[in-house]
């Protein structure tokens, strides 16, 4: 249960600053957005050949010059938008808005599904490693600390690596109750990147939890427990884990943003398991910047505005839920 006083923080904090309300609304589109991709989509995402000439559409109000060779001649003219494309196609003739909704559903539910991994592996690790010391803190630490000493993509590409690439459909639930017909009956969850981003960033978890259980352990009510009979695991499970929550809450709320990057460079470098993800969009127009620039801008926009609405939730839980730290909104 949350205490009344941590309920009174968040609200204080919330009432006082400007950029949780904006993060929450930001969020909370993108959410939305994901949620309904099949209703809002305008085209399959998976569907090709949206072409004018064979130049890919520019978003609404944006037209661009292309040209063709006539008796040698080059010649210019100008591309015009579509109103069936609200920010117009890609190199092979998707539509861009239709594939932004649909690539928020897979680094949505990456992030969320990833860092739930992390933390049902982390947590229990770094809260036993804390509560008995010693010679099985020493021991548990330095696994924690040669997991520390790889770059998260570098051991997530070798973890990609022996596990190979896993993709699960999750059936889609508003394509099945016939209310966005021609979509994608299922969504491609890309489950090695989920297993990967979990493995790479549990470590985190783990050495927050031992440092709340190193503390808590000395604490007076779980020496009483002690003395009353109670077993480790019951001290751990009713007095050290609920008790070491709140900052497990706030870096798990950070680390969702973290993993959308960490999911965004893997499907850029070709290892999402799905065609539906912002950081393939990105990869599938760099070569065409300077003509089609939309192809990888707006994508890289969601992961822009994905992170930093995550991001102010987070300082905003920072701030609210441990006092001592002075934050945007002046501390709870």
């Amino acid at each position: 249960m949350i205490s009344d006083r941590i309920k009174s923080n968040l609200r204080q904090e919330f009432k006082t600053s400007l950029l949780p309300k904006v993060g929450l609304v930001i969020l909370i589109a993108i959410v939305f957005m994901a949620l309904f991709a099949p209703v809002l989509a305008t085209h399959n995402p998976n569907t090709t050949g949206h072409f004018d000439d064979g130049n890919a559409y520019p978003p609404i109000g944006v037209s661009y010059d292309s040209y063709e060779v006539v008796d040698g001649e080059r010649e210019t003219y100008p591309v015009e938008f579509s109103s069936d494309h609200y920010l117009g196609t890609n190199n092979v003739g998707q539509d861009v808005f239709s594939r932004l909704l649909y690539g928020a559903r897979t680094s949505l539910l990456v992030g969320v599904l990833g860092t739930g991994l992390a933390v049902l592996m982390g947590v229990p690790f770094g809260l036993v490693s804390g509560y008995y010391g010693g010679r099985i803190d020493d021991a548990m630490m330095r696994v924690a600390d040669v997991m520390l000493a790889f770059p998260s993509l570098v051991l997530a590409l070798a973890l990609i690596g022996v596990f190979g690439s896993m993709s699960i459909p999750v059936p889609d639930p508003i394509v099945a109750a016939g209310f966005a017909e021609g979509m994608p009956a299922a969504t491609t969850l890309p489950g090695t990147v989920t297993l990967v981003v979990g493995l790479v960033t549990w470590v985190w978890f783990a050495r927050v939890a031992r440092g709340e259980a190193m503390a808590i352990r000395n604490e007076e009510y779980v020496k009483a427990a002690r003395s009353l009979g109670a077993s480790n695991a019951t001290i751990l499970l009713k007095h050290v884990l609920p008790n070491s929550l709140t900052p497990v809450i706030v870096l798990a709320t950070i680390q969702v943003a973290a993993i959308i990057l960490l999911e965004s460079s893997l499907s850029y470098l070709g290892f999402s398991g799905t065609t539906l993800s912002w950081g393939y969009e990105i990869q599938q127009g760099q070569d065409y910047l300077r003509t089609a620039w939309w192809v990888s801008t707006v994508p890289g926009i969601g992961i822009v505005l994905s992170v930093i609405s995550i991001n102010l939730l987070g300082d905003w839980l920072r701030d609210s839920l441990d006092p001592n730290i002075e934050g945007e909104g002046g501390g709870a």
